[in-house]
């Protein structure tokens, strides 16, 4: 089964999973949980900059800042890279401790600080080499907001019912919640200033 990146490298997708046989993006209910959660994320990141140019540059310089190639880590935890910074997240995965951090919630933010701080792949390092084995195989990646109309298209959603089975309402016929009546406030003293020293 053929493994694909779509817009970014980086995250792999099984073009079973998210492409019909004529070569388009399937409907979002027919996709599977992970691929979806991540192809829609992509839909989003698609054209932000690199977070190590931002790191450098920063808000008011966000012109200067090369626009990511590569998506690493997990959905809502990526880090972003061009092409050029990819080899100095490259050395700090393999080198400097960040594949202990694979999976964890401070993967993105421990790069983030290791590059803040001054790190960098050595002068020549060479990196991760990929290979394009049929680029032009692939459809077009779609524009962000086209791929998110193509992969949610037909897509209802789940409801979410906030009421028990039943369908009775919680509250009372004053619109109070029942819980409400086990509040007392007889020892709250709303005239003091919190926290107390």
């Amino acid at each position: 089964m053929a493994k694909v990146s779509i817009g970014l490298r980086g995250w792999r997708f099984d073009e079973s999973e998210i492409f019909t046989d004529e070569g388009e993006f399937k409907p979002l209910a027919e996709i599977p949980d992970d691929p979806k959660r991540r192809l829609l994320r992509l839909s989003y990141l698609i054209g932000k900059p690199c977070d190590a140019c931002y790191l450098i540059h920063g808000e008011a310089e966000i012109r200067r800042c090369n626009e990511s190639a590569v998506v690493y880590g997990e959905p809502f935890e990526e880090i972003l890279l061009c092409e050029r910074h990819e080899p100095d997240f490259d050395y700090w995965f393999r080198e400097a401790g960040g594949r202990d951090l694979v999976g964890e919630n401070d993967f993105r933010d421990a790069f983030h600080e290791w590059f803040a701080d001054g790190g960098r792949a050595p002068e020549g390092y060479a990196g991760i080499e990929h290979v394009d084995t049929d680029p032009d195989g692939l459809p077009n990646p779609p524009d962000p907001q086209e791929l998110h109309d193509r992969l949610t298209e037909g897509f209802e959603g789940r409801r979410i019912e906030l009421r028990d089975e039943s369908g009775a309402d919680e509250s009372d016929a004053d619109g109070e919640d029942e819980a409400d009546d086990d509040l007392s406030f007889e020892d709250v003293d709303f005239g003091v200033r919190y926290p107390k020293k």
